[in-house]
């Protein structure tokens, strides 16, 4: 079945005017046209649309449900060719988006980069700083949307969130590590190894967490803002870490070599994703960084 849209149009001209000759009239075609097009839908329905009378058309039962599917459908076609009018390198609007400092680096960047190639003339504003203080600025409606990381949202009531990729956390190790012959390692076989830890997006204290509900407490000997310093601490000897697969990078900085292995623990992954404010009326630069940002997750899957 082939569903004519010229003569989904001309039904519901009939419906509205109730009669073959008003709809001629309204549409300027000749009452022939719009009694062929009529019989030609009923054929490809398989179904009476009209009870024709000496007065006009009257819809049948199923008429009147064909009726609402055959606006909606015009109202699709409508859409589709507004949106594909619409050029994105035309776009114009502005976009202020939030994120914390371990997504600048390791999400936000091919995503924004994928944006301005799409809508280069979008101006963007991007605000880095801790979630806390984003969540504020998002609640406020001071912040169009943030890339962050969700797991760690708390202010859920006021917020939508979506999670766009999950990071599992792993154990990195020097490459001459004597735990790298275990495979999996538990938390109480690393007890009393030094710990390198990560001060960023609050990681700390998800993997102190992890550490108390194992019975230990993390014997800490340094601790730092920056990935790279934590990478090359760890391959070149100084302790170990435990940090989300978004992170890992095989060599630091130096040229040393640095390995993972899994944690015996469940630890709930790192979760990066956006949030905007729960009710608000999102722009149309909002709402294509919103679809750019899924399509971007999916296509790193």
């Amino acid at each position: 079945m082939a569903l004519s849209l010229k003569n989904i149009r001309y039904f519901i001209a009939v419906a509205e005017a109730e009669s073959i000759t008003g709809a001629a009239h309204e549409l300027n075609v000749s009452q022939s046209v719009l009694t062929e097009a009529i019989k030609a839908l009923e054929t490809d329905l398989a179904a009476t649309l009209f009870q024709r009378h000496a007065r006009g058309m009257v819809l049948t039962h199923a008429g009147h449900q064909f009726l609402s599917h055959a606006h909606q459908i015009l109202g699709s076609v409508r859409n589709a060719q507004q949106a594909l009018s619409a050029r994105p390198d035309t776009m114009t609007g502005e976009l202020n988006i939030g994120v914390t400092s371990l997504v600048t680096g390791y999400f936000l960047p091919y995503l924004l980069g994928r944006y301005r190639r799409t809508f280069p003339k979008v101006d963007i504003k991007v605000i880095e700083d801790q979630r806390d203080y984003i969540e504020h600025l998002l609640v406020n409606g001071e912040l169009d949307a943030a890339v962050l990381i969700v797991s760690n949202l708390q202010n859920r009531q006021a917020l939508e969130a979506e999670a766009l990729m999950a990071s599992p956390y792993r154990l990195w190790l020097p490459t001459n590590h004597p735990l790298l012959e275990l495979g999996t390692i538990s938390i109480d076989e690393m007890a009393n190894e030094p710990l390198v830890m990560l001060r960023l997006d609050e990681l700390e204290d998800s993997i102190t967490s992890s550490w108390r509900q194992a019975g230990h407490r993390p014997n800490v000997v340094l601790r730092t803002e920056s990935v790279e310093g934590a990478r090359s601490l760890v391959a070149s000897g100084e302790g170990l870490a435990i940090l989300p697969d978004l992170l890992y990078r095989p060599w630091s900085l130096d040229g040393d070599r640095l390995e993972v292995r899994s944690l015996q623990e469940t630890m709930p992954s790192l979760q990066v994703g956006i949030a905007w404010r729960r009710g608000s009326t999102l722009s149309d630069a909002t709402r294509n960084f919103l679809l750019l940002a899924r399509e971007h997750s999916r296509g790193r899957g």
